[in-house]
């Protein structure tokens, strides 16, 4: 991809201004939560951070939280009067209309963060922090495996609009290019479907239906995981995670404390542009750790 899109890479003060503003989104996060009793966990490389090195993982570009799709109705209901909106934006596919993910973002306003070979797609833009809601995943062996087959489909649809400029063979652009005229209302439809039917119930499993698990957890993880919650550290603040964040990081990771080889130590996202506005920062003691 780096001979074909223009990126740039961060140098360790910008990696750590990334950080900062993603952590204010985080803060902000967690207050409206905590405000209205509603659960959510750290999770993926955040949760790692946080159990590793008390914060990010020095070399992290991301932050990562995962809901049951019950509170995060509850969330975004209350965003709608809570959420602080001179500095952040709830993005999902209810409040952008040319997101095409199947995941959610809180995004910081009036800063500009643009991932290379997505400069075409018109979604609205700024350092964000992901939101991962969980669904039921069925226990029957023969419908689960039709369901991760089903989501998996749904994955390929919505990202097709990326899929047609950052696909490396000239075929699989030219067939998501076809792909992306299905109409993302549509997509998400079916996706909605798909919730409703699982949901009915409760399930051993729980997943995010539109982002792979590594094969360790290919399924979902442990609906126990999201239910039983404690508090840990990270960058100083106190944030809600799963009670058997060992169990769940295991699952992810295998041996999670171990640190990777040193050239996988790196950033994953490929960017195109990155421009913070640290001065609106609230927090001076973020201010003061920059500068």
């Amino acid at each position: 991809m780096g001979s074909v899109f223009k990126e740039i890479q961060l140098t360790p003060k910008q990696l750590r201004q990334l950080q900062l503003i993603q952590l204010e989104i985080l803060i902000e996060f967690d207050r409206v939560c905590r405000k209205y009793g509603i659960k959510y966990s750290l999770d993926g490389g955040t949760l790692l951070g946080a159990v590793r090195h008390k914060g990010f993982i020095p070399w992290d570009d991301d932050i990562d939280v995962i809901m049951l799709r019950s509170e995060y109705e509850k969330f975004f209901r209350f965003c709608k009067d809570e959420l602080d909106e001179k500095r952040f934006f709830l993005q999902d596919n209810q409040t952008d209309e040319f997101y095409r993910l199947g995941y959610s973002r809180i995004l910081r306003k009036s800063t500009v963060y643009r991932r290379a070979g997505h400069e075409h797609m018109k979604y609205k833009r700024g350092v964000f922090i992901d939101i991962f809601v969980l669904d039921n995943i069925p226990d029957s062996k023969i419908t689960r495996k039709i369901h991760h087959m089903l989501c998996y489909g749904i994955r390929k649809l919505l990202w097709s609009e990326s899929g047609k400029a950052l696909h490396p063979k000239v075929i699989g652009r030219k067939w998501f290019k076809l792909l992306s005229r299905i109409p993302r209302s549509w997509i998400f439809y079916a996706l909605y479907l798909i919730t409703q039917l699982t949901n009915k119930r409760r399930t051993e499993l729980v997943g995010h239906l539109t982002y792979p698990y590594p094969k360790r957890c290919k399924y979902g993880i442990q609906h126990r995981y999201i239910e039983h919650l404690t508090e840990l550290n990270f960058e100083g603040h106190s944030f809600l995670a799963t009670k058997y964040y060992k169990e769940y990081l295991t699952d992810l990771y295998g041996d999670f404390m171990e640190l990777p080889p040193i050239e996988k130590r790196k950033p994953r996202i490929h960017l195109a542009s990155f421009h913070p506005v640290v001065p609106q920062l609230d927090n001076q003691n973020l201010l003061n750790e920059v500068f």
